[in-house]
């Protein structure tokens, strides 16, 4: 802790959204009455914001490495995630996650849940092609990209937990292989819709 308290003195925190100092993300850019809900077929989902303005580049800070905005969005998640439920995170993929040194859904899953209930990092991206940056069309086509590589879930609820969702085809890809090992998953929390 001191470590930390060091750093932040030497390099405070800034938000990922407009940089202003203080933390990973201010209430400017992500006010707390923000949130959102969507209707996807098998799956509602619970969102922070509009991928738009200082959520998005915040969001895009996150992707880049930055650990204190997962930090704040953990934050902001936390209140929003059942904790009767065990928490899938959405996996990236091994290149990015090695690119930035973590995956950004799992350390928010891990510091969002705070040992309230299970995380389970049992979901693998088998096809190395990311949605970002592709058209609506691709992403709906985009399926069997996940597998599912933990013990079995045996009747436990589920909850994923993403970053973005734009079309909700990889939210509802995972949702099948999560339902395939015996998990009943029909809810999801993401940062921000788009």
């Amino acid at each position: 802790m001191q470590f930390r308290a060091i750093l932040d003195f030497v390099f405070p925190p800034q938000c990922g959204g407009c940089e202003a100092l203080g933390s990973g993300l201010c209430e400017r850019c992500l006010p707390r009455t923000s949130l959102m809900r969507r209707n996807l077929p098998s799956l509602d989902v619970t969102a922070l914001g509009a991928y738009d303005g200082g959520l998005r580049r915040a969001i895009l800070a996150l992707k880049n490495g930055r650990r204190d905005v997962a930090e704040a969005f953990a934050a902001r998640l936390a209140p929003w995630i059942d904790r009767y439920a065990t928490i899938v995170p959405v996996p990236t993929t091994a290149a990015r996650r090695r690119q930035r040194g973590f995956d950004g859904c799992e350390l928010i899953a891990r510091l969002a849940c705070l040992n309230r209930t299970r995380v389970i990092s049992g979901l693998v991206q088998v096809r190395g092609e990311t949605q970002r940056g592709r058209g609506r069309d691709a992403r709906l086509k985009a399926r069997t990209r996940f597998v599912w590589r933990a013990e079995q879930l045996d009747g436990e609820r589920v909850v994923l937990l993403d970053d973005v969702v734009t079309t909700g085809a990889t939210l509802e890809d995972c949702a099948a292989v999560v339902r395939a090992a015996g998990g009943i998953v029909q809810n999801a929390v993401v940062i921000a819709s788009a």
